[in-house]
């Protein structure tokens, strides 16, 4: 497919502003456009790196179709829009989280549709639910906890969870407004003729991430050192063996070039999309990363209590996006953290203030 116009949603977080850039030098034809309504702290840092790369910025707010409306026209909406915490909604009223992520991409979706564009979805690895991923057998080993077969289990095998993973059960008020937003788009597509795709990464990282406790992990943890601050290993018996897979910025949006490149596959079909076993790790594995890259060690307390929405382990069965389009996760955990530690040190002054 060629596309002349791209609307990115999202447009100033991290996500959203990275593609953004990235599409428009690669594409220097195009006209990118970055939407955000600039609630997150630390996206106000993005909108000169979009200007000085000739990105066009418009403040929009995705829970008011108005907003959208007015928006110059586009043939592809990039959805990176997202309350992305898990923990979003789980003490008080879940309406922000389901307003953004659910009624924002309905909003998204009317605006594709009246504009005929095409429609590609950044969803998530939580619309996988809680108890069953939690209820897989595992081992302790030295330094995480590791799954172990069980082959009655559709979906999970050596290499992770795959799309045919049961969806029966409570996965967050997050993962739960992510997968009704696939359902909304699967409808789009059967009856409006909507050409559609949908990715579910897992953790995504890289520079010009603002991690915070809830959300961007490793930028959390490399910046924690970086300025020397103190961290926890939450949950799980306090240990930092849970263990998450990860993908850089930069292997996604490769990803997205190959999909806009085959438009026979926008039929509103499902990707689990990340670094899988190969580019894993627990948290004290990324400790020690980070103190390797740093040259810094921080204090890490344990906190051996387990939050509801947590998970022991997560690995993305990436075979399908694999097979399909030919694409794999080429950036290590290493790569990542070192890419992150660089851009700390580059903005050093500017991004002690939000993540020091």
């Amino acid at each position: 497919m060629q596309f002349d116009r791209i609307l990115i949603t999202g447009g100033a977080g991290f996500v959203g502003s990275s593609l953004a850039l990235l599409f428009q030098g690669r594409l220097p034809h195009a006209t990118v456009i970055a939407a955000d309504n600039l609630q997150r702290r630390g996206g106000e840092l993005n909108l000169p790196r979009l200007r000085d790369a000739g990105v066009a910025f418009e403040h929009v707010d995705i829970r008011v179709a108005d907003d959208l409306d007015r928006l110059p026209d586009f043939d592809l909406l990039i959805d990176c829009a997202a309350e992305p915490s898990v923990q979003s909604g789980t003490s008080g009223s879940p309406r922000y989280v389901l307003d953004t992520n659910l009624a924002g991409t309905i909003n998204c979706l009317e605006a594709a549709r009246k504009r005929a564009a095409a429609f590609l979805f950044l969803s998530t690895s939580r619309v996988y639910p809680i108890a069953p991923l939690n209820a897989l057998p595992y081992k302790e080993c030295e330094t995480r906890f590791c799954w172990e077969a069980a082959a009655d289990v559709p979906g999970f095998s050596k290499h992770g969870v795959a799309e045919e993973f049961p969806l029966s059960g409570a996965r967050s008020y997050y993962g739960a407004s992510k997968l009704s937003s696939e359902l909304l788009i699967q409808e789009y597509v059967f009856n409006s003729g909507l050409r559609g795709l949908i990715n579910r990464c897992g953790i995504l990282a890289g520079p010009w991430q603002m991690g915070k406790v809830d959300q961007g992990v490793v930028t959390l943890w490399v910046a924690r050192h970086q300025f020397g601050q103190p961290l926890q290993y939450i949950g799980f018996g306090g240990q930092g063996k849970q263990v998450r897979d990860m993908l850089h910025i930069d292997d996604l949006f490769e990803l997205l070039c190959r999909q806009i490149e085959s438009p026979q596959l926008w039929d509103g079909r499902v990707y689990n999309v990340g670094g899988g076993n190969g580019v894993s790790a627990s948290l004290c594995e990324l400790t020690e990363l980070c103190r390797d890259v740093t040259g810094n060690r921080v204090d890490i307390a344990a906190v051996p209590e387990t939050h509801g929405v947590d998970l022991r382990i997560y690995l993305t069965d990436a075979r399908r996006v694999t097979e399909e389009f030919g694409w794999s996760a080429r950036h290590s955990v290493r790569t990542i953290v070192e890419d992150v530690h660089a851009w700390l040190t580059d903005h050093h002054d500017d991004l002690k203030n939000v993540l020091g």
